[in-house]
């Protein structure tokens, strides 16, 4: 159908006939009969086709591969129809539009005069004719048109696919699923293949290396230095940085089942509801060509392919446990380390804590609660530490004490995995599978983790192996619908997938902890160095171990100067010890009794007889005694007077403790006192004066003992009566009335010794009355055991001022006693007395001088070995003995 114009244009412009003849009213009687479809193709050409969109949601990216030919046809489609409509559609609505304009403008040939001529020119070189029959006519455009019926049949295609969607996506999930047990089955076979023959190349390795030095893996190094941290005591908590896997859950929660999976072992005691982890157990996981456990401290190994060596390994440690347990206590802070190898196991070191607690029930400590929640949070709050939350799943989550406090050592969750174990009976006891899942995707519980894993360690029977255990594992997953129905993704299952995940996340923690660590023992040390260089810039860092063995080497030497003394000086020293140690048994039992007799042989008797005793009882004892505290002070003199290059009064609590170790364990050769009562005896029974110097010598002895005892007595006396005037004179001091007595007492005695000077040693009972009666009488009331006792003194200075005076007229007695005192009235047999003291004083040190040269300084000298050595490999000793700022930074820095 074409569209004519046929209006006159004789007397008109040709650009206004031209304008004219398209708005003119008349120009346009009929309408186009096709409109109003044209309108109607038109609208609908400006709305593209566009599949529906699938309600369904949540089906993921293999939905939509599902319906991709669906998809690309109903693109096709309405690329088409966009093409058509727009040609189409153009075409008419531009011829449309013209018209209607046309009729709505006015009659502008009136108007002519306006436009210049060469506009109107323009209208005989534009043909409108041309134009309007080239536009289509309508029968091809209704041609173009879609054809709707193919167009429903493509709707209802559509519509059966999406019908068919949810039963599609269905059957891809078992697909799907089936897919990754199937892989997961392989891989498992690969992994057991793998650990077959990485145990073969073990023991293959491990008998090659019989022969030279094992070299112990990472994880032991890591584990041995874990176990130095923790017992090494300092001010930088060094051990409380390094990091290790700390396994906390509630009691009866499954962690040590969790731990056990991970072991690959049956290997911690169980019981039914009790408390089994009394203390903590860090276990260090390794691989090795054969499955074995050992105890840190023993060198037994317990096969764990063997039901008797687990059952063995069960009870060593619950015996350990009950022993780490102080009485009065339930759980321990002691730690138990224990270390695992086999084949395929995953490297780490876990800490197995008590299982936290709600209540305290009969038996237990009162503070069982809180010894609990102290242990955990003292390895919780290491930074580096790995925490590995263990939740039950058979229970409510509501009654979980440990996401609580784990919550709070790790809020932000950086280093936290949970573990929800004994999935199976949740999911048989929970009635809404969902919360699960929320629990998994860390929606249900305050606490946040880095990851989440559900887990099933067995049935609950304590016989159940680990092979029994996995299966049953597997098999639960396989058929679960939380796996099948998305709640749970693949690789958050199984006790495999958290060991690997735990495995990981350990090393990955120990990879920037040792940076951090580094930086904090240099920084430590330099600390240290520097104290050391402003307080000791003298002296080398010699630890305690070394200045042990410096201390060691000076103590020896200064043993082996005892056997450069002299033997005048061991004489000397001996001679002057042992009688100063005798002296006094000498006056007061031998000589004073015997010389107060009066007669010269009832003096000779009595002097034998009482050295005979002297000489079989005491004597010999006493010599030995004074030479071994002689070699004691001797040997104490030479390490106090020590002077060398090396001399550190460091040493000083060392040297102190091995002198009376040594002096302890030394005891003198019994022989030597029989030998040496013959020499005494002998000593003693000789009264053969040879010469005169030997007469002078005694007599020497003689008067510097009884000055010696003079002088004591006169100082005696002195306390007695108090100061005299002079000294109450130039010292403002009185006499308390207690001396005033005794100097009353003291005068009238005097003046009874001066009536009978050769009075005897004790007074009579009347004599004690008479001078009782005239102390009385100037009015001093005395009694008669102080008067005894003051004579005691008064007459001992009488008789040694008459002994003094006797020994003067002696020193001319040689020749009287050459003569045997025959046809003289002087007798001088005190003098030969103390010649056969002197004598024997000398005869006793001389022999007691060679045994200690030849024996006992050698005896000693081994003794101080011994106990040096003993004391080398007692560190708790040389921890006492050798301490201070200066050794405690040395031992700083040689760690």
């Amino acid at each position: 159908m074409g569209v004519r114009f046929r209006l006159p244009l004789q007397k008109l412009h040709p650009f206004s006939r031209a304008i004219h003849h398209r708005y003119s009213s008349n120009s346009n009687p009929q309408r186009p009969p096709h409109c109003t479809s044209a309108r109607h193709y038109t609208s609908l050409s400006r709305l593209p086709m566009r599949p529906p969109k699938s309600r369904s949601g949540g089906h993921g990216y293999q939905q939509q591969r599902s319906f991709w030919v669906a998809r690309l046809a109903a693109r096709l489609l309405k690329l088409r129809y966009i093409l058509l409509g727009s040609a189409v559609g153009g075409g008419y609505t531009a011829k449309k539009t013209y018209d209607e304009w046309k009729d709505m403008l006015p009659d502008f040939s009136e108007y002519t005069w306006i436009v210049p001529d060469f506009v109107w020119e323009m209208a005989e070189n534009i043909d409108l004719d041309k134009l309007a029959a080239a536009l289509p006519e309508m029968e091809e455009i209704a041609k173009l048109l879609p054809d709707m019926e193919k167009i429903g049949e493509n709707f209802t295609f559509l519509k059966s696919l999406l019908s068919s969607d949810k039963e599609k996506v269905d059957q891809l999930q078992e697909e799907l699923l089936r897919t990754q047990l199937k892989y997961q089955r392989m891989l498992e076979r690969l992994e057991k293949e793998n650990k077959e023959l990485r145990k073969v190349v073990l023991q293959k390795d491990d008998k090659g290396i019989h022969q030279r030095k094992v070299k112990k893996s990472l994880i032991d190094l890591y584990s041995e230095v874990l176990d130095i941290l923790s017992d090494y005591d300092s001010n930088y908590n060094t051990q409380d940085h390094l990091p290790r896997v700390v396994v906390v859950g509630d009691q009866s929660a499954g962690k040590t089942s969790v731990l056990e999976m991970i072991a690959q072992a049956r290997i911690f005691p169980r019981g039914s509801g009790e408390m089994m982890t009394r203390s903590p157990v860090k276990v260090t996981l390794s691989e090795g060509p054969h499955h074995v456990a050992m105890f840190k401290d023993s060198s037994r190994e317990f096969d764990l392919g063997k039901e008797d060596d687990l059952a063995a390994l069960r009870r060593e440690i619950e015996l350990r446990m009950r022993k780490s347990v102080k009485e009065g206590q339930t759980v321990s802070p002691e730690t138990i380390s224990l270390s695992v190898k086999g084949p395929g196991i995953q490297r780490m070191v876990l800490v197995d804590l008590p299982g936290v607690i709600s209540t305290v029930t009969a038996g237990m400590a009162s503070d069982t609660k809180e010894t609990i929640f102290s242990i955990s949070k003292a390895y919780m709050q290491n930074p580096n530490a790995i925490i590995l939350c263990i939740q039950d799943g058979s229970v409510d989550a509501e009654r979980s004490i440990v996401t609580d406090l784990v919550s709070q050592m790790d809020p932000q969750g950086k280093r936290t995995i949970f573990v929800l174990t004994k999935v199976d009976l949740a999911e048989k006891n929970l009635a809404s599978p969902s919360r699960i899942q929320q629990i998994i995707e860390g929606k249900l519980f305050p606490m946040k983790a880095l990851g989440y894993f559900a887990v099933v360690t067995g049935k609950g029977s304590s016989s159940e192996s680990i092979d029994s255990i996995k299966d049953y594992e597997e098999d639960f997953f396989q058929s679960s619908r939380l796996l099948r129905e998305g709640m749970l993704k693949a690789h958050q299952v199984t006790t495999k997938n958290l060991s690997l995940a735990v495995s990981d996340c350990f090393w990955k923690m120990v990879r920037e902890s040792v940076e951090q660590q580094a930086d904090a023992f240099k920084a430590s040390r330099f600390n240290l160095e520097t104290e050391w260089k402003n307080n000791y810039p003298r002296l080398r860092e010699l630890d305690r171990n070394e200045l042990y063995e410096k201390a060691k080497n000076e103590i020896l030497d200064e043993v082996i100067s005892l056997s450069q003394v002299t033997p005048k000086h061991w004489q000397s020293i001996l001679q002057k010890k042992l009688w100063e140690r005798v002296s006094t048994h000498v006056i007061e039992n031998i000589y004073l009794p015997a010389a107060q007799t009066m007669d010269s042989g009832t003096f000779n008797t009595t002097v034998d007889i009482k050295l005979k005793q002297w000489t079989d009882k005491q004597l010999p004892h006493k010599a030995l005694e004074v030479a071994w505290e002689t070699l004691q002070e001797e040997f104490a003199r030479f390490m106090a007077e020590y002077k060398g290059k090396d001399q550190d009064d460091i040493f000083d609590k060392l040297k102190e403790a091995v002198k009376e170790e040594s002096i302890k364990r030394h005891k003198w050769n019994e022989r030597a006192m029989d030998s040496l009562r013959v020499i005494q005896h002998n000593a003693l029974e000789d009264r053969s004066i040879t010469d005169k110097p030997q007469w002078d010598a005694a007599i020497q002895f003689m008067e510097e003992t009884l000055h010696s005892r003079l002088k004591d007595t006169e100082s005696v006396i002195s306390d007695m009566v108090g100061p005299d005037w002079k000294q109450r004179w130039m010292n403002w001091t009185n006499r308390t009335s207690e001396q005033h007595v005794r100097n009353e007492t003291k005068n009238e005695l005097e003046r009874l010794l001066k009536l009978h000077e050769d009075h005897t040693a004790y007074l009579a009972n009347d004599e004690v009355t008479t001078v009782r009666k005239n102390l009385e009488a100037r009015g001093v009331d005395v009694d008669p055991v102080l008067i005894k006792d003051t004579w005691h003194q008064l007459y001992r200075r009488h008789f040694l001022q008459k002994a003094l005076f006797h020994c003067n007229l002696c020193r001319r007695g040689f020749y009287y006693y050459q003569r045997h005192f025959v046809d003289s009235e002087l007798e001088c047999n005190d003098v030969v007395l103390f010649w056969r003291i002197q004598r024997m004083l000398g005869i006793t040190a001389n022999t007691l001088r060679q045994q200690l040269t030849n024996t006992e300084v050698r005896r000693l000298e081994k003794n101080v070995k011994e106990v040096l050595e003993d004391f080398g490999e007692d560190t708790e000793k040389k921890v006492q003995l050798i301490t201070g700022r200066r050794v405690q930074l040395a031992e700083d820095l040689s760690k």
